[in-house]
């Protein structure tokens, strides 16, 4: 497999944690931050490992907070740029252990690698079961046909440890995307899958910590679960 790969992190306001991101990061890749028009010393940070570490390092500063999906979208633009063959997408705080990339890049090749989490440490009962459900519902939404409830069989559908083949992220960074927040990961999961990609999982370790995930944010993630089964079942037209 070849090994030109770009790590690609979104960051808002992570100046807590983007610089041990960052550096345990690049030890196994090019490293891609896109600085989401944070407000406090993330900048200030990603200028300083800029002059360390060279071209190793790109940062994309956003003025304007656009959220997870310009961020990562505008990632693989650079990717693409630059004619990278994988895309590993990574949580700029500590919840994604970088170790794990070396165990990414060495995956076997498949369009999709879900960085699957069985093993997680502080992660409240209500995160665990939205996340149940959604694995549920987008294994349902994806499926070939109207009476196969489980298609892929897909433990975890939501987690943004990932790394993406370049027809896959090729596709995605120039896609219409539809999600606002964290329901980028369920779109690109379907982008994949109808695009007929072969998704994979990979056993992680995942560490809450500190997160954006509200009520917002999980109506969000609602209204897009429902856009894909009513599309599944013909009730909406398909998009785009």
């Amino acid at each position: 497999m070849a090994n030109k790969t770009l790590v690609v992190i979104p960051a808002y306001n992570e100046a807590a944690t983007i610089e041990e991101v960052v550096r345990g990061a690049i030890v196994y890749a090019d490293v891609s931050v896109t600085d989401d028009s944070s407000k406090d010393e993330t900048p200030i940070i990603l200028n300083k490992l800029k002059k360390e570490f060279g071209s190793r390092l790109h940062v994309i500063r956003h003025e304007k907070n656009t959220h997870i999906p310009k961020g990562i979208q505008d990632g693989m633009l650079y990717a693409v740029e630059k004619k990278y063959d994988w895309v590993i997408t990574m949580d700029a705080g500590l919840s994604h252990d970088a170790a794990y990339l070396k165990e990414f890049i060495q995956y076997p090749n498949c369009d999709l690698v879900i960085g699957s989490r069985t093993s997680t440490v502080n992660v409240p009962l209500y995160r665990k079961f939205i996340s149940w459900l959604a694995a549920k519902v987008m294994n349902y939404c994806l499926s070939n046909g109207i009476f196969d409830l489980f298609g892929n069989n897909l433990r975890d559908c939501t987690s943004g440890y990932r790394r993406y083949s370049k027809p896959m992220f090729e596709t995605i960074a120039s896609y219409p995307l539809e999600s606002v927040a964290f329901d980028f990961h369920m779109e690109a999961l379907s982008i994949v899958s109808k695009n007929k990609g072969t998704i994979k999982e990979l056993p992680i370790k995942y560490v809450f910590s500190n997160s954006s995930f509200n009520r917002k944010v999980l109506k969000l993630a609602i209204q897009f679960a429902k856009k894909l089964l009513l599309r599944k079942w013909k009730l909406i037209p398909a998009y785009p």
